[in-house]
Parts: C-alpha cells; structure tokens; sequence
C-alpha cells in the first residue's frame, strides 16, 4: 500500500458516513481510488485470537473515566445541590430499592460488499436470528451496505442476509460451524 492520507470526506466515504455521489467533484476521483483499494483488500477469514475480556472492559469504561474527570473538575459548581440532595435524603429516608446500573454496550458497524444485491440484512445472536430485524444501508454505488447497532459485551454470532435467501458470513471476521452445514460469523466484545 503506499501509505497515502486521504481527504476526511474520502474518509467519511470509506466509513460509510457519505456516498460518492455527496463528495465534491474535486475529490471524486480520490474517493473512487479509495473505494477500489478496498475492494482489493483480501477478505478471506481471519482467526484472531479473544481479546481478554480486561482489555475489552477497559476499552468500553475508558470514556466514562473521561466524564468522571470533568465532573470532578466542575465539582465545585456542583457541591451545594449535592450537599442538598443529601441532606434531603437524610430527612426522608433511604429508597427502598435501588435500580442496578445498566450494562454497558458497545456500538458495532456491520459492512458487506455486496454490488448486485437489492437488499441486506444481519441476523444474529443479537435480533433473535431475525432476518428484518437489522437491515444494511446501501452507502454509495460501490455496493457496500451497513448498519451501525449497539450491542451488550459477549460473544454474538451472525450472518449477512442477501435479498432475504443467501446468508453469508462476514468475510472480515472469524467463523465457526453453525451446526447445520453453514457458518456464522462471531463478535467478541
């Protein structure tokens, strides 16, 4: 590869964030250079070893620690309502039950290239395995399609559903036996 830095529309473009058709006409020929060095890129599937899941928590909690800074850093503006709430449950009483937090989740962007396809889907773990649940967006008139979901920490399997018959797994991730004859593609978070 030779190391180019692309514009951050062609980025953009690369995301899935815009089409070709929204980058100004200036940048269309670099968009469409970006978009073919990924269709060169290999594909094949790729066994990578599981991120410990000490990695993934300290990946997932890192803006939160982010927020706690700033929070404490505006303390100071916050300290006479805090002094209040607490006083005020002092006066009435503890609650009876407190919610436990909620998990954590983690956004996923799914990307297929699929050119003659009408339309795409993912189904998973995740939806229940349910072949509308999760629909791609055709982002360009290169054929990639993606969808961008929120999903909790765990191992999810899933697979692409083209024009709602032919499932095929992600060819960017690692696969195992679905037990039936085919493969499902698996997430780790």
């Amino acid at each position: 590869m030779s190391g180019r830095e692309f514009h951050p529309l062609v980025k953009q473009l690369l995301d899935g964030d815009i089409t070709l058709a929204d980058l100004p006409a200036e940048l269309r020929p670099e968009g469409e250079e970006a978009l073919q060095l990924l269709t060169a890129v290999d594909r094949s599937p790729v066994e990578l070893p599981a991120v410990p899941q000490r990695v993934m928590w300290s990946l997932v909690r890192e803006p939160k620690r982010a927020l706690g800074r700033r929070l404490i850093a505006r303390a100071w503006v916050l300290a006479p309502t805090l002094a209040a709430a607490a006083a005020l449950v002092l006066l009435i009483g503890r609650p009876a039950s407190v919610a436990p937090p909620a998990a954590a989740v983690v956004t996923v962007r799914f990307v297929l290239a699929a050119p003659g396809a009408h339309d795409v889907a993912v189904a998973g773990t995740f939806n229940q395995w349910d072949l509308h649940a999760t629909p791609l967006v055709r982002t360009g008139d290169q054929g990639l399609w993606t969808a961008t979901i929120a999903l909790a920490p765990g191992q999810h399997q899933y697979a692409f559903v083209v024009d709602g018959v032919r499932w095929v797994p992600d060819p960017a991730a690692p696969a195992v036996d679905d037990g039936f004859g085919r493969r499902n593609s698996v997430l780790t978070l």
